[in-house]
């Protein structure tokens, strides 16, 4: 089967040899495949290379100067990805002193020269259709966490999301001394809500309540969680009180600028949310639960104190 029916792209192929004639033969060879070629002259220029375009499958010549094909594997393995990337290794070094080398550096198969050209085609189209399984396995593992992590409803991380990153960050801040602050947002009475308008308006509700939320908290290290029903949680590193109740406020008013209509309301005609914010500079490994304990503290007397509201406890955890 040719192999342009194999792959949903051209595979790309680097080919490495200071011998341009045997570059050149190696690039009609491929190119034949229906491959893409792109061609360095030594170990140096396939490391650099390979940082700009990450192909698919190295063909490595052992014996270079500048950098020796030995060499350059090495150093591949520890680029990234450079590990993963199937390296044949091309050599006219039979012994097997030389073969075992080529595997102990990070080579996944070899050639020897004078190439059976054959034999080699065979040994990149088996490397590359594994190569394209292990892509295809890992994208489903990443599907998978993903299923596993996040909330079907509202596509923000699930509560075993918010155990785990909470503990990592609780950790991480914990090392680096830097403060860690939680926001607990629950939507004010959204059971009457439910019952004014029904569940399926309910959950485009909690759908938008939960999109104004990530449009809030916006930097790479914010989390935004489904708690728990109605609930949400926000964890904010390296993020001082008063730096966490302006990410807080700013839920508050981005949500009441969608008025969103709630004739269930006690407090008013929009949906609107009691936020709970709590800060500490973690200090035992223990104490994590205390932050979460203050927060939820923090929003019970937002509730109190009328809703519609954020209200700040510090934590000493």
């Amino acid at each position: 089967m040719n192999n342009v029916y194999l792959f949903k792209e051209p595979r790309v192929i680097l080919v490495v040899d200071d011998d341009k004639m045997m570059r050149q033969l190696l690039r009609r060879a491929m190119e034949k495949e229906r491959y893409k070629v792109v061609e360095a002259s030594n170990g140096e220029e396939c490391l650099a290379v390979y940082k700009s375009i990450h192909p698919h499958i190295i063909l490595l010549d052992a014996m270079m100067p500048v950098m020796d094909g030995f060499t350059c594997c090495t150093h591949l393995q520890k680029l990234p990805g450079g590990d993963r990337t199937p390296v044949l290794m091309i050599t006219g070094l039979e012994d097997k002193e030389s073969v075992d080398l080529a595997f102990q550096v990070g080579a996944t198969d070899y050639v020897t020269k004078p190439i059976h050209w054959p034999v080699l085609l065979q040994r990149v189209r088996r490397l590359l259709q594994h190569f394209s399984l292990l892509e295809q396995l890992e994208a489903a593992n990443k599907e998978l966490h993903r299923l596993a992590t996040h909330d079907s409803l509202t596509a923000v991380a699930n509560r075993r999301r918010f155990d785990e990153y909470f503990e990592l960050e609780w950790r991480r801040m914990k090392r680096e001394l830097l403060p860690l602050s939680l926001i607990l947002c629950d939507i004010d009475f959204f059971k009457a809500y439910n019952d004014t308008y029904g569940h399926l308006a309910g959950d485009f509700c909690l759908q938008q309540v939960a999109s104004v939320i990530l449009r809030s908290a916006r930097r790479p290290g914010d989390l935004v969680a489904r708690y728990g029903g109605e609930e949400f949680a926000v964890i904010l590193s390296n993020t001082p009180a008063e730096g966490a109740l302006k990410v807080a406020e700013k839920i508050r008013d981005n949500l009441r600028a969608l008025e969103i209509d709630h004739a269930g309301s006690q407090i008013d005609q929009y949906v609107t949310l009691s936020l709970g914010v709590s800060t500490t500079f973690p200090k035992s490994e223990t104490a994590s639960a205390m932050l979460i304990a203050s927060a939820d503290k923090a929003l019970y007397q937002a509730k109190g104190k009328g809703r519609d509201r954020a209200v700040l406890n510090l934590c000493d955890a």
